[in-house]
């Protein structure tokens, strides 16, 4: 064997080797979304797309999901190893299940509020919401804001509520074809559909949550124990790769739906633009949010609402919020200061 070709298979080992090494030092992770693929999915969508995940030594996969409780039940098996989902659902989940060994903990908060409204058309003549009161609303059985509404009906005095549950596509069909006196939803998912059913957006009355004395968080990131604590450096390297593509998202939202449309082609761009600068407005950049600052929580207001949760919820024991909770993991304040000033 001649020393040159000796030194050239040395080297083409080597650089095998160093390619293996590179793989190897990569993570998978699989991500959940708490639904599917619509404008305020470019939040997971576009770090990928930008690399900004490949560039933390992530490899993520993002999957659409079907709900809250699915996206915290996928995670607490395995399945995934981080998701998006309701805190609410969360909580519900840990005080439901006090002996399951996996259950997924929230390491970042992104909605800082609850999306959850209560919409009417104004032909209704509901105005407030002691008007709710004797009215016929409907949502899915596993809608975040149906599964809240006793907090909301003790904040407001509403009382002898009749519930009709159905299909989540057939909610907003029936508010407008009058089978119903108002409906429950996430404010940038039933507008919209509403307006999608021919009701323009000035005859809708949207009563939010949060403008009724509803302080519930909304939407966080979530993640499974095991990936915690066998692999605490992924975590931080998602929440920080993360961050800087939900700056990307806040700052030009209509970009950001390119990347959605990848994932899904038949999305229509302009009214998921629209949803995901709703979602933006309402729940991410929300007065809240830049009090408390992006990702963060503040202690007292999560156990106001663990024990909102374990009332409303009327669960097997009463939600613990020091075990929902561990924000260990997130970027420095300076890097978490993504949110614009509001507009004067």
């Amino acid at each position: 064997m001649s020393k040159r070709f000796f030194l050239k298979a040395t080297a083409v080992l080597a650089a095998v080797a160093a390619i293996g090494t590179a793989q190897a030092q990569t993570t998978p992770i699989k991500f959940q979304l708490d639904w599917r693929f619509e404008g305020p999915a470019a939040l997971f969508l576009t770090p990928v797309a930008k690399g900004y995940f490949k560039d933390a030594k992530l490899d993520v996969t993002v999957d659409a999901g079907n709900g809250s409780g699915g996206a915290v039940t996928r995670v607490a098996s395995g399945t995934y190893d981080i998701g998006f989902a309701d805190l609410a659902a969360l909580m519900e989940f840990h005080a439901n299940n006090p002996d399951v060994p996996n259950k997924p903990v929230a390491v970042m908060m992104v909605y800082n509020n609850t999306p959850a409204s209560v919409m009417s058309l104004k032909k209704s003549g509901i105005k407030t919401p002691a008007d709710l009161s004797g009215k016929k609303l409907g949502a899915p059985v596993f809608d975040a804001g149906r599964r809240a509404f006793p907090i909301f009906a003790k904040a407001n005095g509403i009382s002898n509520v009749t519930w009709t549950a159905m299909d989540p596509s057939l909610r907003e069909t029936m508010l407008v074809r009058g089978d119903l006196d108002a409906i429950t939803g996430f404010t940038f998912t039933s507008l919209l559909n509403i307006e999608a059913r021919g009701v323009k957006a000035e005859d809708v009355a949207v009563m939010q949550y949060p403008d009724y004395g509803v302080k519930l968080y909304g939407n966080a990131i979530i993640a499974s124990p095991k990936l915690i604590k066998e692999n605490p450096a992924a975590v931080k390297a998602f929440l920080l790769a993360f961050t800087k593509g939900a700056k990307d998202v806040i700052t030009n939202p209509a970009a950001a739906i390119n990347d959605v449309k990848a994932r899904d082609g038949i999305i229509n761009t302009e009214l998921e633009t629209r949803r995901l600068k709703l979602a933006i407005d309402t729940v991410i950049n929300s007065p809240d949010a830049r009090a408390e600052g992006f990702g963060q929580i503040k202690g007292p207001r999560l156990s106001l609402m663990a024990s909102q949760v374990s009332d409303a919820f009327n669960t097997k024991t009463r939600v613990n919020p020091e075990t929902i909770w561990n924000g260990s993991f997130l970027p420095t304040a300076k890097e978490l200061d993504i949110l614009p000033k509001p507009k004067k």
